[in-house]
């Protein structure tokens, strides 16, 4: 079987492809633009892409194609429809990321109400050497324990997040953007009494039809003014330009955000109008990123093409 593997450089240094080697010709590209993705799939048996497009014009580019293997858990670079109907199989990785996605939540968001960048610059500029003081009070910070926290997206992931929560001593609920109430060790409630009683709202959905510019200004208006939102999910969810204005007109205390509607952001974003930086924290898609999350989805996707290849 030739394998094909178009992004390669999109997990990062350090991770072997050992297992998937096994499985056939692998042929690696670590990067491919947009215009060379059908000459390289043109023989292609099996296809391993993490964010490249794979539509009607690719997947017909590719006559030999029986199997694509979507190094994440979202498909939604992949036209599944028209990939089924020309019998073509897709398999993507799922629950390889939870821990990293939880990690990273929690260490953006404590250190955003902790106010961690100004404590670590206090000592390190000396400021913390001149005072008069055993402890700066320069900033304040307030804790996560009695505070409301809501989770949108209670899948494996949002799971976590909330026993993670409920461990600081936080009370928890949660909003089904389906509309079941599936989970039945936290409150479920509806997206206006989300927006109105948390003071934080972790958002870990998939972009859908029901999640796209979920949280717009009229939401966002919606929320305390101490409120903090967290968008580990997909970048749409959260209108782009409405949380700037939520920002800058103090209609919110915070925000913390790991996924853009664009990857990578251009120059000109909107982000960088917001006039308080110190208001947000802002990381470069890495939730799902550390070395043991990545080994495990490597090691998937090979378990993907065996399972492919023995009939499963």
């Amino acid at each position: 079987m030739k394998i094909v593997f178009l992004d390669r450089e999109s997990l990062g240094t350090g991770i072997s492809l050992s297992s998937i080697e096994k499985q056939g010709e692998l042929i690696i590209y670590d990067y491919t633009s947009a215009q060379d993705v059908t000459n390289r799939i043109a023989d292609a048996q099996i296809l391993i892409v993490n964010k490249v497009v794979i539509g009607k014009n690719e997947i017909d580019a590719a006559p030999e194609l029986k199997l694509i293997c979507v190094a994440a858990t979202g498909m939604n670079n992949i036209d599944l429809k028209y990939a089924a109907l020309k019998g073509i199989t897709v398999r993507n990785a799922v629950n390889y990321s939870t821990d990293s996605v939880v990690q990273v939540t929690f260490g953006s968001l404590l250190s955003l109400i902790t106010n961690i960048r100004y404590f670590d610059d206090c000592v390190k500029n000396g400021i913390y050497s001149q005072s008069k003081h055993f402890t700066d009070t320069g900033k304040t910070f307030s804790e996560v324990s009695g505070k409301v926290f809501g989770v949108v997206g209670m899948g494996t992931i949002g799971k976590k997040v909330a026993r993670v929560a409920s461990a600081f001593g936080a009370d928890v609920v949660y909003y089904s953007t389906n509309g079941i109430a599936h989970c039945p060790e936290y409150k479920s409630v509806t997206l206006n009494e989300l927006l109105s009683m948390c003071d934080i709202i972790s958002i870990h959905a998939p972009l859908n039809e029901k999640t796209e510019n979920l949280f717009m200004l009229e939401h966002l208006k919606k929320m305390k003014k101490s409120s903090i939102i967290v968008n580990m999910g997909r970048g749409g969810i959260v209108n782009e330009s409405d949380l700037v204005t939520a920002l800058n007109e103090n209609i919110i205390s915070g925000a913390v955000v790991d996924v853009y509607k664009t990857e990578p952001i251009g120059t000109n974003h909107v982000y960088f109008n917001i006039e308080d930086k110190n208001r947000v924290i802002f990381t470069p898609h890495i939730g799902w990123a550390s070395i043991e999350a990545r080994d495990l989805l490597v090691n998937k996707i090979a378990q993907n093409i065996e399972n492919f290849l023995l009939g499963n």
